[in-house]
């Protein structure tokens, strides 16, 4: 157990350090059980079952002690069993001590106490049990949904290790299935030091490939060259042989009257067909780009692939085998490497299926879960006679005895199958009001709420008290005569209430009628006059 340095006891060790405390329990049986712990070492707790009550042991030997200095974690086991709470089981009786001891802290919610703040799987089940719900259901479910949000997070892990993209798993089975065969033919090419299958396979390359390609390209380089070579002839034969006034003077030698409208018609065509000619440049001038593009692309593939042809005849023509043995090794460890990048995405697919197959599993028994706690709670809701009926009747009883209004106790199924636990106080038509908002009223549904539960298991092997800290505060003296009177009829019952409270809190009654308390009612009586009205009886620190 980890000491909490805010407690009291461990803030102030050197006040409390010689401290030890002891704790007299009634048991089913008509025995008692002495608990002693000390504060100096708090991890160690010793028993003692007596017949009578009221006894001092605090001078009995160690060896006189049925268990002596137990250790913390055996002692919870211990106490466990001497307590014989089998209601609770499988819980421990520390599950429902903080029902049992509510503080000012315990007041926020009736079911939801402040230790088990964000934390429904641990505290939601174990209520369920005692209000007569089947746990088991709760509990599962609880597990099964935590199952399957660590499978749903180890899935995304996957994904993202695959680089976000997930390829089919027959694909990267195939690929792999051909890397694996190519690296037994490579490495048994190895194994043999004999290149004569290498030596054949680039022979068949360079002569099925390379010089097939090569010839291919060379014939449509010439076919380019060609086409070049008659655009630029056509760019060049632009020029009109005809000049309108070299054929005026030969005409005029001649005898012959050239001008006019005969001059004016062939200066008009030759306009028309100059024009024509410049158009028929520019479609000239672009085709030329175009296959001087070709050319270009052409030429610097022929370049590649004589490389690629000369680097083939050296690896034939090559005689140093140990050239030829370190090419293929390298091409071994590029393959190797292919083969582990593939066998690790296999690994991580198998392992995706694997969890996908599982979350729809788990997907398919939570639902057939909710679908069982949805049947468990209408049955228990519907049956009058149940656990929860009875609990709910006395909860409702010992809210309208102190502010004369009914109270409703619910617990439903929300959409993911949890439940969810309510109490309202409800207006004189039976509709729920938001006066359980106020604190003095949820503080109301609290003590209701525990002391119903217990009335509710008086007869079962359960535990038969509860404290309530601050009970009377903010309560009118009429209701605080009433909340009174329904602690006095629980004790009545066998039920052992405990509650605190400052005397300024005690409803006021005239001096002919008799105290609020008797004296034997009074456990202890606390004042900060002297050390001796301090609960330690020391002086104040």
């Amino acid at each position: 157990m980890n000491r909490d340095p805010k407690f009291f006891l461990f803030k102030h060790l050197d006040i409390f350090k010689e401290f030890i405390f002891y704790l007299e329990v009634e048991l089913e049986d008509t025995l008692f059980l002495t608990i002693r712990r000390g504060v100096d070492e708090a991890t160690r707790i010793s028993f003692k079952k007596h017949q009578t009550g009221h006894q001092d042991f605090s001078t009995l030997p160690s060896p006189e002690w049925d268990h002596s200095d137990v250790p913390f974690e055996r002692a919870i086991d211990l106490l466990d069993s001497l307590l014989d709470w089998r209601v609770l089981k499988p819980w421990s009786y520390r599950n429902g001590l903080g029902y049992l001891l509510r503080t000012q802290d315990d007041y926020q919610d009736v079911f939801q106490l402040r230790k088990f703040a964000g934390k429904h799987a641990y505290w939601k089940p174990f209520l369920a049990h005692i209000l007569g719900f089947d746990a088991e259901l709760i509990s599962e479910h609880y597990d099964k949904e935590k199952q399957l949000s660590e499978k749903q997070e180890k899935a995304e892990t996957i994904k993202k290790e695959l680089g976000g993209s997930i390829e089919d798993i027959s694909k990267i089975e195939g690929l792999l299935l051909l890397k694996q065969k190519e690296a037994e033919k490579k490495q048994e090419l190895l194994d043999a030091f004999d290149f004569r299958m290498q030596d054949k396979a680039h022979t068949k390359y360079l002569v099925d490939g390379i010089d097939d390609r090569i010839a291919s390209l060379n014939g449509e380089r010439y076919s380019l060259t060609q086409s070049k070579k008659k655009i630029m002839a056509s760019l060049e034969d632009d020029g009109i042989l005809f000049n309108p006034d070299e054929a005026q003077r030969l005409f005029a030698e001649a005898g012959v009257l050239f001008q006019g409208q005969i001059k004016k018609d062939f200066q008009q065509l030759i306009a028309f067909n100059r024009a024509i000619t410049d158009e028929r440049r520019i479609y000239l001038q672009e085709e030329r780009a175009e296959v001087e593009s070709e050319l270009k692309r052409v030429n610097a593939e022929l370049n590649t692939l004589g490389k690629k042809r000369s680097e083939t005849l050296a690896f034939l023509s090559g005689t140093d085998v140990f050239n030829k043995y370190k090419q293929v090794s390298d091409e071994m460890v590029t393959l190797r490497a292919d083969i582990t990048s593939l066998e690790r995405q296999r690994g991580f697919l198998h392992r995706l299926q694997e969890l996908r197959t599982t979350i729809r599993t788990l997907s398919e028994e939570l639902s057939h879960l909710q679908t069982r706690i949805e049947a468990n709670v209408e049955e228990q809701n519907s049956d009058q006679k149940s656990l929860f009926s009875t609990i709910r009747l006395f909860f409702s009883e010992i809210v309208e005895e102190v502010i004369d209004r009914k109270a409703l106790l619910s617990v439903s199924p929300n959409k993911d199958g949890h439940l969810d636990y309510t109490a309202e106080i409800l207006d004189e038509a039976g509709n729920a009001t938001s006066a359980n908002q106020g604190h003095t009223y949820r503080k109301l549904l609290c003590i209701a709420f525990d002391l119903a539960v217990l009335r509710a298991h008086i007869d079962d092997r359960f535990p038969r008290f509860v404290y309530h800290d601050g009970v009377f505060e903010s309560l009118d003296d009429r209701k605080k005569e009433n909340l009174l009177s329904v602690i006095r009829h629980y004790a009545d019952l066998g039920l052992q209430p405990m509650i605190t409270l400052i005397d300024s809190d005690l409803p006021i009654r005239p001096e002919n009628e008799l105290p609020v308390f008797d004296r034997e009612e009074i456990v202890v009586f606390l004042h900060d006059e002297n050390a001796q009205g301090r609960l330690f009886k020391i002086k104040s620190w």
